[in-house]
């Protein structure tokens, strides 16, 4: 039955292999055909050598990648999910080929699952599904889970945020200026933060009014301190709050949930510590304690003539 599994998938791994080797489609074989020609024709008119850029295994594996992607996007039909590239928005990556990378991989990696689950010695079939699903999840979670850290580190970094924000609106910047100077401070400590108030920034530039910039920045981050901080934004822009005042009671704000939720987290140690107590620490030390009692009233029972014949 192995044997059978593993020729069956073994004919799937080389089918897909062929697939790769012929996913460019004739435009780019062509262009490639010109682009040698013209390197070969310039060469011996120019006293150095000219070398085309080397790529590395990774970029060349990057690029198979991509190009089954494509191949087998056009063959079947598929388009590209926009929930999934808001997910990569939301994630922090940027790449025009996210998209690609991630339809290859839920494709690859469950074929990949299985042909190895194929030669299991324990139930190769139930091990084949296991590690497809895995393969077809894996990359699902990898991206929640770059999410989740990114969101995390976008809240840790707003109260820096917010001090220095409302320190250049308090010397006199605008509130766009004031955002740039922000983030210009920021981009190596707070990387993803530079990230998002620079985006803000280009989309405005580019003509998005002001308040679906600061809407489109809510959204990308989906964190509660983020939407509260663009509310307090659209009210001051659409009343015409002063902007200082909003950024230092918002501040305040910030500072008070940060401070009550880590109350909220000390005072739950009490309760989360009741089960290592309960299962590790107090059969030992009641081992400690009455092991050595225990052993006395045995020995003096035995004494009295009460120990088993």
């Amino acid at each position: 039955m192995t044997i059978m599994y593993a020729g069956i998938f073994a004919t799937m791994f080389f089918a897909v292999a062929l697939g790769v080797m012929f996913f460019k489609t004739p435009q780019e074989r062509l262009t490639t055909q010109r682009l040698n020609s013209a390197v070969k024709e310039i060469g011996p008119s120019l006293p150095g050598k000219i070398e085309l850029p080397s790529t590395t295994t990774k970029e060349k594996m990057g690029s198979l990648l991509v190009g089954f992607s494509q191949w087998l996007k056009t063959t079947v039909g598929a388009k590209d999910n926009p929930k999934a590239e808001a997910r990569f928005q939301k994630a922090g990556i940027r790449s025009v080929h996210a998209g690609d990378y991630y339809f290859g991989a839920r494709i690859l990696l469950p074929a990949a699952g299985v042909m190895m689950g194929s030669f299991s010695p324990w139930n190769p079939f139930m091990v084949a599904i296991i590690l497809a699903a895995a393969g077809y999840f894996g990359p699902d979670f990898y991206l929640d889970r770059k999410i989740k850290k990114r969101r995390e580190r976008i809240r840790k970094s707003l109260p820096e945020v917010m001090d220095l924000l409302y320190v250049c609106v308090d010397a006199g910047l605008g509130m766009d200026q004031a955002m740039i100077r922000v983030a210009q401070s920021l981009g190596e400590s707070h990387a993803d933060m530079y990230e998002e108030i620079m985006r803000m920034g280009r989309e405005q530039r580019a003509g998005k009014p002001r308040v679906d910039a600061w809407k489109s920045l809510a959204e990308r981050t989906e964190l509660p301190d983020v939407e509260s901080f663009v509310a307090m934004l659209i009210q001051t822009e659409r009343f015409g709050t002063p902007i200082a005042r909003a950024l230092a009671q918002f501040s305040d704000d910030l500072r008070r949930k940060r401070r009550q939720a880590a109350e909220e987290r000390a005072a739950k140690t009490t309760v989360k510590m009741i089960f290592p107590l309960v299962l590790f620490i107090f059969p030992s030390l009641f081992t400690v304690l009455l092991g050595p009692a225990l052993l006395s009233i045995s020995q003096s029972l035995s004494g009295l003539g009460f120990g088993g014949q």
